[in-house]
């Protein structure tokens, strides 16, 4: 009997492009290639000895717990805990919130676009933004409305022109304040409020993705755009994927809780709960480690990370313009006039450096742009000036 080879994919996904992001680090399998593509934390900040302890008590003192099923909502200490450390933290958490538990951020864009969005409605996002959550987006046909960046965050002349065009359609604006990805930007605290001014103004719901907040390593820490949130219209996004380690898979959203209860039904028909030996060992780790001083050093690594990149930048490659961040993981390089970036993406994984096209990131998939990421907390820094000098050998 034949192989079938053909196969009709439903409306939704049919369209849907594999993340340039993915597509690029499997290149990287190729130990000679140097990747300055990925988008992962950098490993030596992970807490291996911490987490490896606790795994181990875990198992020891309540394995049933850790194996078997839990509510959807989250597991309840992990949840009264995440509570008491963001309003400490941030002033954030309301009396109409509601806090669950997801399997990693990304599943809250998912969820928030499940209950709010129908076909042909429009979410606002910045333009570039995160690749992951505009194929979320864009897997429920909805159209992406991209507002230009600045490097004080986005253009809230432009995104009101937008929003007084196209509000009835818009069902929320979609924004990482932190060190943008992928452009490493930081908005302002006046364009913070602005943006929740606007929000209030036209009624619209905004989700405030904040997966590199702690990644600052200079500057001053800015408040969340939750913080302001006294009508009950902003969703925060939080996960441990950079505090902690990616591969947890645990993430959490705190928002109206009319909202988030929707949003727990939709979690229901997807993976029922997050894992609960992962919630387990976030909580235990939360409530045995100073947190502060992780971060502390934290930043240090990722502080040290930046200065090389950017010093390696400006020797190597003076012809590439950048802003440099005040923290998070990304550099956004600007390509000169006249030079293909498609092509110059190309030519570099041919020299066995690996970046990801600027395109990747644009809410319009037709569009073009100059610029290219740079991931600086992944590769060594033996391997961060080698393949920066490369790229310069390129351009010049």
């Amino acid at each position: 009997m034949a192989v079938k080879e053909k196969y009709e994919f439903s409306d939704k996904i049919a369209g849907l492009k594999p993340s340039a992001v993915r597509e690029i680090l499997k290149s990287t399998s190729d130990p000679e290639v140097i990747s300055l593509a990925a988008g992962n934390p950098a490993p030596d900040a992970f807490p291996v000895e911490s987490i490896s302890k606790i795994a181990g008590d875990i198992f020891r003192e309540d394995p049933i717990s850790a194996l078997q099923y839990g509510i959807t909502e989250g597991y309840a200490p992990l949840r009264d805990e995440l509570k008491t450390y963001l309003k400490n933290k941030y002033s954030m958490g309301a009396d109409s919130d509601e806090l669950i538990v997801t399997s990693g951020a990304t599943q809250i864009m998912e969820l928030l676009t499940k209950v709010l969005c129908n076909e042909g409605d429009c979410v606002v996002c910045e333009d570039p933004s995160f690749i992951g959550s505009l194929n979320c987006f864009r897997s429920y046909g909805v159209k992406l409305c991209g507002v230009h960046m600045e490097s004080d965050g986005l253009d809230v002349e432009e995104l009101e022109k937008m929003l007084s065009s196209n509000c009835r359609k818009v069902k929320f604006i979609y924004t990482i304040p932190n060190f943008q990805n992928p452009t490493g930007y930081t908005m302002s605290l006046e364009k913070r409020k602005q943006l929740y001014e606007l929000a209030s103004k036209y009624d619209i719901i905004i989700l405030e993705d904040n997966p590199y907040g702690d990644l600052r390593v200079s500057g001053e820490d800015l408040p969340t755009i939750k913080s302001f949130d006294t009508e009950g219209r902003v969703v925060y996004a939080g996960t441990f994927s950079k505090l902690i380690a990616p591969g947890i898979r645990v993430g959490y959203v705190l928002g109206p809780a009319a909202l988030v209860s929707k949003m727990t039904v939709g979690k229901q028909t997807e993976d029922v709960h997050t894992a609960m030996f992962n919630q387990m060992l976030v909580y235990r780790w939360m409530k045995e480690n100073d947190i502060n001083e992780h971060i502390r050093r934290m930043k240090s690594i990722y502080r040290e990370k930046l200065n090389v990149m950017c010093d390696a930048l400006d020797e190597y490659c003076p012809k590439l313009e950048y802003v440099k961040p005040e923290g998070g993981m990304f550099v956004w390089c600007r390509l000169p006039d006249g030079i293909n970036m498609i092509d110059f993406c190309k030519t570099a994984a041919a020299h066995k450096v690996a970046v990801v096209p600027g395109t990747a990131f644009l809410p319009d998939e037709t569009a073009s742009t100059q610029y290219i990421r740079l991931n600086f907390s992944t590769p060594t820094n033996e391997d961060m000036v080698k393949g920066i000098k490369i790229l310069g050998e390129l351009l010049s």
